[in-house]
């Protein structure tokens, strides 16, 4: 028989504190593979402009860039992403 649906969890924010914590690891993480950063953002999008599968490289790139870089890398090669309806 039918079951009904339960309510999600209350979402539970972070604090200040926490984000700015998280910010903090972040420009740690990002000064730490600075080298690496712009040989693997240069791949993926290499692999974009040129048609290429770029699961590989995205996979690679996961380990030393963030996914605001990755996301920002592929904007610079292929604009705003825009479901068609």
């Amino acid at each position: 028989k039918g079951q009904t649906a339960q309510e999600p969890p209350e979402l539970i924010r972070s604090s200040t504190d926490e984000k700015e914590q998280q910010i903090q690891n972040l420009a740690r993480y990002q000064r730490f593979f600075a080298r690496q950063f712009d040989d693997q953002l240069g791949a993926v999008r290499h692999a974009a402009v040129n048609n290429h599968n770029i699961f590989e490289k995205l996979l690679v790139a996961t380990r030393f860039c963030s996914l605001g870089q990755l996301s920002g890398a592929l904007y610079t090669v292929g604009g705003q992403y825009r479901r068609n309806m």
